[in-house]
């Protein structure tokens, strides 16, 4: 792993603080905090079952919350730290508010779109670019998940059917 930034340390813990209290939720474990010149703008976790709302990612309610106080859609120069790689959904967003830089924990073989399964950040395509790094705490944020996953699966919850 590279080194991070001992800042980005300490803002990729407080992600996954959220995303420990997403897990006391029953929502998948995932935090994000979206920041600017050290500068929390908005967090979030995950939240679509409690919000009854597919697309209450943990980026998603992070930016909400980062444009709502800032009071414009656009968030550029601000970095997102997240627990898990984004899906292409949370990817789209992050591009149309401009963020310029996405630190990234763990990565998601499934869906993950900035490593994983594709690489957006290097489409020609889109009409912004953003820096991504990944893998920073990592292996606190795998446990995290898996963990969350095991005890599921022992209680039998099935997050393919409403519960």
């Amino acid at each position: 792993m590279r080194d991070f930034d001992p800042a980005d340390l300490g803002w990729m813990q407080q992600a996954l603080l959220l995303a420990k209290e997403a897990a006391t939720q029953g929502e998948v474990p995932v935090g994000a905090v979206l920041v600017r010149d050290q500068e929390l703008l908005g967090a979030g976790s995950n939240g679509p079952i409690g919000q009854c709302d597919p697309t209450a990612h943990a980026e998603i309610n992070a930016l909400r919350a980062a444009a709502k106080a800032m009071g414009n859609y656009r968030l550029p120069g601000a970095t997102l730290y997240v627990t898990l790689e984004p899906c292409t959904m949370c990817f789209g967003a992050l591009v149309h508010a401009r963020i310029a830089r996405l630190v990234f924990a763990a990565f998601e073989p499934r869906a993950g779109v900035v490593g994983s399964q594709l690489n957006l950040q290097t489409a020609s395509f889109y009409n912004h670019s953003m820096d991504v790094e990944g893998g920073l705490l990592e292996a606190e944020s795998s446990a995290l998940l898996r963990d969350f996953f095991r005890v599921r699966r022992e209680v039998g919850v099935d997050f393919r059917t409403p519960e």
